[in-house]
């Protein structure tokens, strides 16, 4: 009981002191504040980050992965590797791998047709910017896309290169005024007329991709609008249970290894890209980022630290004559010590909670603007207050010792 008498008892000394140093205090505790801000706002705001990329990748399908030309996608890193040429994959690889794949998983193929076409209806038309992409029935099951209207494509209008689009919600906003439902419309894309029979639901322009403004074909529909020469198609897989991805994986390098006709000795001649490879980059970019922010707040907290040493020790030098009396009527050294821990440890807290709130708010701006859900990031807040009472107890120990370590006698004469 003595015990917790003494704690409130330091604390309440603590708070008597804060309030005669007002302005001293206030400059310490918002140095303080602005270093917690600074590590608290930024890593709510990578958290947000990272659930808003979530969320965006894990519409694409996460249990998915794609086989494509190596070569095609962009290199990060490796500069002054020589870049060399690769076979592409024509319809006929494409075409024989989904027919030997034998796996438990979902295989569709597909081929971008062109990626400047203009979309029209009636007097609307949309900007030459328009993404013209041809899958088979499976294509968009295996990308993660679904339908918000219509009907996805059939097997037959695969094998008859019909005429019919799936198309992206900006498309619709842009062709069809009035919130008309295109389904069973005729549009003009390229200089083509097709049937739109199904409208996709939004992805948005999260992380760059803007699936909204493409408009999907039969594969067979857009190989006949290819005016590229020798285009490369693109394998997707889809292991029906996620945890045998790496054994689909596994079997589709080998199968599309026999179809290539490559030998043991030779590197593969194609890419393997999991559907969240560029998450996963985009996630090893923040971790950097999260090292920086923790580093600035560290160097922002020192200086603070050294300004609670100080604050601390002309406290110290302020108040000898009231050590002297406390340590005259029975004080030990090891309360006086208490009593100045508590004080700094005090301080560093009020900075603290004003540096968090203020903090998780400024990230959680940024969640709102990246459409993530409000955050309040439980560990980082926990950390933060760790680091306050830790900065509290280096800064004040000095102070606390010195003033503990003061001779009553001299304390009492001292003017």
């Amino acid at each position: 009981m003595s015990v917790n008498m003494s704690y409130r008892e330091n604390v309440k000394l603590a708070l008597q002191s804060i309030v005669s140093n007002k302005l001293r205090t206030f400059l310490t505790a918002l140095i303080i504040a602005i270093g917690i801000m600074a590590l608290i706002g930024v890593l709510t705001s990578i958290d947000a980050m990272q659930s808003s990329l979530t969320n965006s990748f894990s519409s694409m399908g996460s249990n998915s992965f794609n086989i494509r030309n190596r070569g095609l996608n962009v290199q990060i890193g490796a500069s002054g590797s020589q870049a060399k040429v690769f076979p592409s994959i024509t319809y006929r690889d494409a075409s024989a791998f989904k027919e030997r794949f034998d796996y438990n998983a979902v295989v569709s193929l597909s081929a971008n047709v062109t990626g400047g076409a203009t979309a029209k209806y009636k007097a609307e038309r949309t900007n030459p910017n328009i993404n013209v992409v041809g899958g088979d029935n499976h294509y968009l099951q295996t990308a993660g896309y679904k339908l918000a209207a219509g009907r996805d494509f059939t097997e037959q209008d695969v094998d008859n290169a019909s005429s019919v689009a799936i198309i992206g919600e900006e498309l619709k906003t842009k062709l069809f005024k009035n919130n008309k439902n295109p389904v069973g419309e005729y549009i003009t894309i390229g200089g083509e007329r097709f049937t739109v029979i199904g409208v996709l639901e939004s992805k948005g322009s999260s992380a760059g991709f803007g699936s909204d403004k493409t408009c999907f074909i039969p594969l067979s529909r857009g190989r006949a609008m290819m005016h590229q020469g020798n285009p490369s198609y693109v394998i997707t897989v889809m292991s029906t249970d996620p945890y045998k991805m790496e054994g689909a994986e596994g079997e589709a390098i080998a199968t599309f290894r026999k179809i290539r006709g490559l030998t043991a000795k030779q590197t593969n001649d194609f890419e393997i890209i999991k559907s969240d490879a560029v998450a996963q980059m985009l996630m090893q970019n923040l971790a950097y980022v999260t090292l920086g922010a923790i580093v600035i707040a560290f160097i922002t907290l020192v200086g603070a630290s050294i300004g609670l040493m100080n604050i601390m020790l002309v406290s110290v030098t302020e108040r000898t004559r009231e050590i002297g009396v406390r340590k005259a009527i029975g004080a030990t050294p090891a309360v006086i010590r208490k009593q100045f821990l508590m004080e700094a440890i005090v301080i560093c807290v009020l900075g603290g909670i004003v540096g968090i709130v203020v903090g998780i708010a400024i990230g959680n701006l940024l969640a709102l603007a990246l459409g993530a859900d409000f955050i309040i990031p439980w560990k980082w807040t926990v950390l933060g207050m760790s680091v306050c009472v830790g900065v509290g107890m280096l800064s004040g120990y000095y102070p606390a010792s010195k003033a503990s370590k003061l001779d009553p006698v001299e304390a009492l004469r001292y003017e």
